[in-house]
């Protein structure tokens, strides 16, 4: 009991203070690149989503610098914007903070992939927090509770936090390229004011969280198979 009333006091700080957990501004932030994409990069998007989601497993190195350099340059645009005036501040603390997390990842492989893999058992837990409509006031403390079971999880069998990482990140490339495919298709050939994908974001909570979680499943499913059938694969 007291766990949970310091995951619920920490969440509730936390939900106050921090952008990151601002769902619905996450909603726009989806919503607005699936409005304005063009259904070619779409198709482009939804291979290497399929690539991402079946075959991450074989080239995870890479997916995990990529990652932590975009996570280093997010980080470091912050910084940039907030700790410093010059005009080319967040220009610079972002490619400073990408090739700095981007190099670290490199010889601290394992601990990285530990890292994504605590990340990815968060978003998916914090995604049936909101699947079920439970107050987001409290969607930290489901976040944390998944980023804990994926870090130990990790800890135990890493093979497990690669394909997690590899699949959500695969899923939610091609739910976001399907999702601007039935956009492109409903404004061009059903009603150019269709909402259909507007709709699927806001109207229907569940949607998002579900459609992450059946695409990560089956992705985690499919590379154990994968991985069976590659002894010689190695972290």
């Amino acid at each position: 009991m007291e766990l949970i009333s310091l995951l619920a006091a920490v969440s509730g700080q936390a939900s106050e203070t921090s952008p990151l957990l601002d769902v619905n501004g996450a909603k726009w932030f989806l919503w607005e690149r699936i409005s304005e994409l063009h259904w070619l990069y779409a198709l482009l998007m939804l291979s290497v989503g399929v690539v991402y989601l079946l075959y991450g497993w074989r080239i995870f190195r890479v997916l995990v610098v990529i990652s932590f350099g975009f996570i280093g340059l997010f980080l470091g645009m912050l910084a940039g914007d907030k700790f410093f005036v010059s005009e080319h501040a967040i220009l610079w603390g972002g490619i400073v903070g990408m090739g700095l997390l981007a190099a670290v990842a490199v010889p601290l492989m394992k601990w990285c992939v530990s890292i994504l893999g605590a990340m990815a058992g968060g978003i998916l837990t914090a995604g049936i927090w909101i699947a079920f409509g439970l107050s987001d006031t409290y969607l930290p403390a489901g976040f944390i509770v998944g980023f804990i079971a994926g870090g130990l999880i990790s800890f135990i069998v890493l093979k497990v936090s690669v394909m997690l990482f590899t699949s959500m990140g695969g899923g939610v490339i091609m739910v976001s390229a399907l999702l601007t495919l039935l956009h492109q298709y409903a404004i061009n050939f059903v009603d150019p004011f269709s909402t259909y994908s507007y709709d699927l974001i806001f109207k229907h909570q569940w949607f998002l969280p579900l459609s992450l979680i059946v695409t990560t499943s089956i992705g985690m499913a499919l590379q154990n198979k994968f991985i069976k059938h590659s002894p010689k694969w190695e972290i």
